[in-house]
């Protein structure tokens, strides 16, 4: 017998076209139902997820109510991200051409890892990453890689940094690992990220084994900081900067920093960029990320300000080979390598060779998260997402203004996307936190600034206007004025 025909099999190909159906029609009515919900969860919502703890099915069922069961239980217990009032942490909105190609590209469901896999992934890889380079203002050579964030990303570009200053060295580390390996110093910011640490510990050079410089009060790093450190010359240094902190969205002094790396025998500058790195695409910023295309390598993500759906993080090297230095795979059944840094290709210059994702990324299997990427910038083009920067950028502006003048301390200088406010002291602020989230109309989180709590407000979505921000503000201060101070 033919098992393909058998229950279950046959039963699932008869009801394909029905289950699919009823999924998109869930996700529709989800997306359009956004305008008419508060950011938060109820506690309705959280007590009714509940119904999901059920046993195991014995037999098959139907599709179509499994999907019904998912909306119907599961999206009143979504957080709306992706509308105007959540401002919680970076989250983007997801534009509707990128949630588009993000049904097509789960309908093709294609393995990036490969051109064999799939051409035309391959193919919309190198038209992106010539889109992206030419967007950001990039060195032309700038490899781009996809993989699941701004931590991945960062820990990407940092192994990719700490294997090209050993190899000029003279030392092999995707080879002979990091046992004697001659010692590279890191050197990070007083207000870097916590994903940098992180990264750190994942590539083997260690979250506590740095040298922290000042930062100022916007959490920059001081100008003349790596100037006053003593280090042998002949020592390599990757130095970790940021383009975007994540309370105040503040930019290091790229031009010293670049001037600084310049300077060293051996030296990588590595930027994270988890949101900042887009203010790239605005010509309206040129001051804040002067000197920030003459890094080395630098880590974003697309879910966040470029609003594709999760997960999609971009990690960019401006040294054609380093990333396929550190990350090449090779077995008998895969084809033989070819691209940047290999001397044997037949390619005249490295962008004209297939893109191979598994020898340039960390993961081998790889969703091809390119096409929602191409898919945005085909889309807006490039003064588009100058205007999608610009747009969250007055509506950050709009919220401080308006805080500002109900009596909120505003704690930065807003010259991005971010808003940190204190209501009174930290503890009157995390009340009305509290209340926030009580309310549900607005959602936002808290941080702690100067050993204090403080609110941060992020504005990252599409859908997030000056109009509806100036809206938002009226409800912080309303909510403001129950708790008192």
């Amino acid at each position: 017998m033919d098992r393909s025909d058998a229950a279950p099999f046959r039963q699932l190909i008869d009801s394909e076209p029905a289950v699919l159906r009823a999924g998109a029609e869930a996700a529709l009515d989800h997306v359009a139902g956004l305008g008419d919900r508060g950011a938060g969860v109820s506690a309705g919502a959280l007590v009714a997820l509940e119904n999901f703890d059920e046993p195991l099915p014995d037999e098959p069922g139907d599709g179509s109510a499994t999907l019904t069961m998912l909306a119907e239980v599961g999206g009143p217990a979504t957080m709306a991200s992706p509308g105007t009032d959540y401002f919680g942490f970076v989250n983007g909105g997801t534009l509707p051409v990128a949630l588009g190609a993000a049904f097509v590209t789960a309908a093709w469901d294609q393995n990036g890892a490969l051109p064999m896999m799939s051409p035309v992934a391959a193919r919309l890889h190198r038209v992106t990453r010539r889109w992206l380079v030419e967007l950001l203002g990039l060195p032309a050579a700038t490899e781009v890689t996809f993989v699941s964030g701004a931590t991945m990303a960062n820990a990407s570009c940092l192994a990719a940094a700490r294997d090209a200053l050993a190899a000029e060295a003279g030392w092999d580390v995707p080879a002979d690992g990091l046992l004697g390996a001659p010692p590279i110093e890191v050197v990070v910011g007083a207000g870097a990220h916590t994903t940098i640490g992180k990264s750190l510990a994942l590539i083997g050079l260690g979250r506590d084994r740095v040298t922290t410089v000042p930062s100022d009060d916007q959490g920059r790093i001081e100008p003349g900081a790596l100037g006053e450190l003593d280090l042998p010359d002949d020592r390599p240094v990757i130095v970790c900067a940021q383009a975007g902190e994540v309370n105040t969205g503040a930019f290091d002094p790229f031009v010293e920093l670049v001037d600084w790396c310049r300077s060293r025998r051996s030296a990588w500058l590595h930027v994270d960029g988890a949101f900042g790195l887009w203010a790239l695409a605005d010509p309206g910023r040129a001051d804040l990320v002067a000197g920030l295309t003459g890094a080395d390598s630098w880590a974003t993500d697309g879910h966040k300000w470029l609003n594709v759906s999760y997960d999609c993080g971009l990690a960019m090297v401006a040294r054609p080979g380093a990333l396929r230095r550190t990350f090449t795979a090779s077995a008998g059944y895969l084809p033989p390598a070819t691209g940047p840094g290999d001397t044997d290709s037949p390619f005249e210059t490295p962008f004209e060779a297939p893109f191979e994702a598994m020898h340039h990324t960390p993961q081998s299997s790889q969703r091809a998260r390119q096409i929602e990427v191409w898919a945005v910038l085909r889309t807006l083009g490039r003064s588009g997402v100058a205007e999608l920067v610009r747009r969250a950028c007055d509506s950050a502006g709009v919220l401080a203004e308006h805080l500002d003048g109900a009596g909120f301390e505003v704690l930065n200088d807003v010259v991005l996307n971010q808003v940190l406010v204190r209501w009174g002291d930290g503890r009157t602020t995390e009340a009305l936190i509290d209340a926030v989230e009580r309310d549900g109309r607005l959602w936002c989180g808290p941080t702690q600034w100067d050993g204090e709590t403080a609110m941060r407000l992020s504005v990252s979505s599409w859908r997030t206007s000056p109009d509806t921000a100036r809206r938002a503000a009226q409800v912080l201060v309303e909510l403001a004025e129950g708790v008192g101070r």
